[in-house]
């Protein structure tokens, strides 16, 4: 036979109302489901609502919490990974707009120093 217990908040008090109850040779309702949910609060900071149920509901909402974070994080995680895709495809532009710069600038001064040579060829022989 087992018996539902209220008023219970932490780990210890779970245990000794445990102890009592198989004294009388009974148990908790869903002992063991609610000693690993009084722990979880206990490590992460959470209180208790004094009942099973309670805190099996509290325990259903942070589970959904914590996996609504955790989509939301995911969620973060690819459109970063989408915006540097696009960052390179910028810079791919750039790098391409920068070479086709340098390659008008390269033409002008080969046409340049070309020019200059022809010039200076020129007044040489007209010299000689």
């Amino acid at each position: 036979m087992a018996i539902k217990v209220n008023g219970i908040e932490s780990e210890d008090e779970l245990r000794k109302a445990q102890a009592s109850a198989q004294a009388q040779g009974t148990s908790i309702t869903n002992y063991s489901e609610w000693e690993q949910i009084l722990k979880e609060f206990a490590e992460n900071g959470i209180e208790s609502t004094g009942s099973y149920a309670g805190d099996k509901a509290k325990m259903e909402e942070v589970k959904q919490a914590v996996e609504e974070y955790v989509a939301q994080i995911q969620e973060q995680e690819k459109i970063q990974q989408v915006q540097p895709k696009n960052n390179e495809n910028e810079k791919v532009e750039e790098v391409s707009k920068t070479d086709g710069e340098q390659k008008i600038k390269e033409t002008v001064a080969n046409a340049t120093s070309s020019q200059i040579m022809a010039d200076y060829m020129k007044y040489y022989h007209l010299l000689i």
